[in-house]
């Protein structure tokens, strides 16, 4: 049995200021302190690289898949697409959990504070101390895997071995929503504006940014024979185009009567109001709440950042953005209007 590589990069601490502000937004983080990590500068706790090695070293075999985002671009719709193609339209097997269940979760471990690790390996939710803590070595294979890490903390051979279905989305709407879906979850100050969010958003200054290295390292290896490199609004416009374009990826052929089934199953309406995939339980145990409008999943727009920003706001996003696109080919739809899927 060969030796595990070691994760190559250490925690490089934030300067106190920008620490300071960080912490302040998020306040879970002010005894652990926040790092980053790798030449992205990715965002996580400072004693992570004990987990992050151990994803580095992920065993890695032909017929798993893998999907790699950020936060917020349409995960978990593309995990259930996949799951779903990949165990030949399987909707009975589908009413388990999405996750612990079907898919892997990689890096919970290492992107929560040590206190919750703590409690959670201690406490009685089951499925949260699965998703905090299963190895993955326990799982039936083949294995379905799912990380927001971008792919240099990712296994190094993890291209040459396994199928990847990478998903971006514009990053206005993953602003807003990462926003919404950070405070939902109580990971946010109270005092916490939208307008200093977009501004950490900007920096890389939350959990599992910076945004722009994670997406265009992938996108540079878009042409990669197992790499599908996804729009969440292609998804959005094209439902069912979208689903061929992952069937034939993965080599699946499925019927037409199946691919009416799963563009009805994977309809956001009917995605959302699915508690096999919703994540009603963590909402439950982390809010404390069965208030119907605490949703992990909100509303699925493209173009709903219009709903939020200020023109200030905008006119940095704009700004930040094109410097950001200069020299690529890289571009984003920011707005589809609604009616369609």
């Amino acid at each position: 049995m060969s030796s595990p590589l070691p994760f190559p990069w250490d925690p490089e601490s934030l300067d106190p200021e920008t620490l300071k502000r960080v912490t302040d937004a998020f306040p879970n983080h002010k005894e652990s302190g926040m790092a980053y990590f790798g030449p992205s500068r990715c965002l996580a706790v400072p004693d992570s690289k004990p987990f992050f090695e151990e994803y580095y070293n992920t065993p890695l075999h032909s017929g798993d898949t893998w999907v790699v985002t950020l936060p917020k671009c349409g995960t978990t719709w593309t995990q259930e697409l996949v799951w779903l193609l990949q165990n030949d339209c399987d909707f009975e097997g589908a009413k388990t959990m999405l996750m612990p269940d079907r898919w892997h979760f990689l890096e919970p471990a290492g992107i929560t504070e040590k206190g919750m690790r703590e409690m959670v390996s201690k406490g009685d939710d089951q499925p949260m101390k699965r998703l905090l803590c299963e190895p993955i070595v326990s799982r039936p294979q083949p294995w379905f895997v799912k990380t927001h890490l971008p792919l240099h903390m990712c296994p190094p051979k993890l291209l040459d071995t396994c199928k990847v279905v990478y998903v971006a989305r514009n990053p206005k709407d993953v602003c807003i929503s990462y926003f919404c879906f950070l405070g939902l979850y109580n990971e946010t100050s109270k005092d916490l504006t939208l307008e200093q969010f977009v501004d950490l958003f900007i920096e890389g200054n939350v959990l599992q940014l910076p945004f722009f290295p994670h997406v265009l390292e992938a996108w540079r290896q878009r042409n990669h024979p197992n790499m599908l490199f996804l729009f969440f609004e292609d998804l959005k416009k094209d439902l069912r185009g979208s689903i061929m374009k992952v069937a034939s990826f993965l080599g699946k052929n499925p019927t037409e009567e199946n691919l009416d089934k799963l563009e009805d199953h994977l309809h956001f309406r009917n995605f959302k109001n699915n508690p096999w995939v919703n994540w009603e339980w963590l909402t439950k145990t982390v809010c404390n709440s069965d208030d119907p409008n605490k949703s992990f999943m909100r509303k699925g727009q493209t173009g709903d950042w219009k709903n939020h920003f200020t023109p200030e706001m905008d006119k940095k996003m704009e700004a930040w953005i094109k410097k950001e696109l200069e020299g690529t080919e890289l571009t984003f739809v920011m707005e589809i209007p609604e009616g369609g899927k």
